[in-house]
């Protein structure tokens, strides 16, 4: 009994040593191994501990490393072995840069199309043909052969009323045709897709077909023409301002764009002696610096002026309520037929102003043209119907004058005879 209770106990103590044995494990990370074996009693755990290395070395040692005194140790060869290898994630490089791809052919010349055509030929016609599996038998169908549907009776009736009998003469005067008439023809015809730009423009002009853009040549870029810098103005502007005040009859049109040095005082003479002259009729003040309060000056100035038509104040410094005021100015002076004023300081006027401009413009019986940017397509439209109606109204106002003086001089002449 007790040999028994031994071997009970044996076979206990066997089962706990096998339920605390474990299987043979594998771990591996970036600086650290861990290996486990079994044997047959116990379990033996060994733990080894490798840093990743690079060459040879760890990389916590080139932590500190100077990457520019080890590139200026490099020769340029190998400068160039390494920058095959490394492509820079840099948008700013060009793509020859980055591109491991060094061609070192030296060029050949500028490109000739038909060389480079005839070569292409020529090397297709001498290589040989790649032996195939099965020889060609002439009659013989490999495969399925593809037959035709046949076609609806309707087309075909169709294409019989479509088709064009050009005669014998049509016919012999297109096979005898040069390249040149040809060209002509279709840009008569509008087949633009069968020319280039040149031969098209050239057609049309009837300058005669350039050299070297047939229908084999090709069409290049035209060379940009180079036209001079405007000068400067070298209007004066403190005689201008005497000029309008003494009311010179031959000053009409007075423009004073882009002069960058007027100060406040002399617009505000310009403004003041603006009513009591009776020739001025065209007056530019495009780009000067003006402002709201300069601008004011000149919407009081529009509303006694006698003679102005156009009035121009592009590219300044007006706000929106003031571009509405000098508008509305515009309803006094009955004379003024264009008015100009956009890009400003504001580049968008707004909803509320857009409707402002629309209703006194649409008050304006004298208003032919307007330059202002209108956003809105609603005042776009209201604007451009009111304009439109202020044209045809003076036109046939026109129509009428010029019909009552031709009768009016019949009816003298008329009256002389008798």
């Amino acid at each position: 009994m007790a040999d028994a209770a031994n071997d009970k106990d044996n076979d206990k103590d066997v089962i706990e040593e096998e339920e605390e044995e474990e299987t043979t494990t594998t771990t591996t990370s970036k600086w650290r191994k861990t290996r486990s074996t079994k044997t047959s009693s116990t379990t033996k755990t060994t733990t080894l501990t490798t840093p990743a290395k690079l060459y040879g070395k760890d990389l916590s040692e080139y932590d500190d490393v100077d990457v520019e005194s080890l590139l200026a140790q490099l020769s340029p060869e190998e400068i160039t072995i390494l920058a095959k290898e490394v492509d820079p994630d840099d948008n700013f490089l060009p793509p020859n840069q980055r591109c491991s791809y060094e061609c070192t052919k030296e060029s050949t010349g500028p490109l000739n199309r038909k060389q480079l055509i005839e070569h292409i030929n020529k090397q297709a016609i001498e290589t040989p043909d790649q032996p195939e599996f099965e020889p060609f038998v002439q009659g013989t169908v490999r495969g399925k052969k593809w037959v035709p549907p046949p076609r609806d009776s309707r087309e075909l009736e169709v294409e019989e009323q479509i088709a064009i009998d050009l005669g014998d003469e049509y016919e012999h005067a297109l096979n005898d045709a040069t390249q040149e008439e040809i060209i002509d023809l279709a840009a008569i015809l509008g087949f633009h897709s069968m020319m280039n730009q040149d031969q098209y423009h050239a057609s049309l002009l009837n300058k005669g077909q350039p050299v070297g853009t047939g229908w084999d040549g090709i069409t290049k870029s035209t060379q940009q023409k180079l036209f001079p810098v405007d000068p400067p103005n070298s209007t004066d502007v403190e005689e201008s301002i005497k000029r309008v005040k003494d009311d010179d009859n031959k000053l009409i049109d007075l423009n004073l764009n882009n002069i960058k040095n007027i100060s406040d005082e002399k617009l505000e003479q310009l403004f003041n002696a603006l009513p009591q002259n009776e020739h001025l009729e065209v007056l530019s003040l495009t780009n000067v610096g003006l402002t709201d309060k300069t601008a004011l000056l000149l919407a009081e100035a529009i509303e006694k002026s006698k003679t102005l038509r156009v009035l121009n104040v592009e590219t300044n410094f007006i706000s929106p309520p003031v571009i509405v005021r000098l508008v509305q100015a515009l309803l006094k002076c009955h004379t003024i037929e264009e008015f100009r004023a956009s890009n400003q300081r504001s580049t968008v006027l707004g909803n509320k102003i857009e409707m402002e401009i629309t209703d006194l413009v649409e008050k304006n019986p004298s208003l032919l043209r307007l330059g202002l940017h209108l956003e809105f397509n609603d005042a776009r439209h209201r604007v451009a119907a009111h304009l439109q109606r202020n044209i045809d109204r003076i036109r046939k106002d026109l129509e009428l004058r010029l019909k009552f003086r031709f009768f009016n001089n019949l009816h003298r002449k008329s009256t002389r005879i008798q």
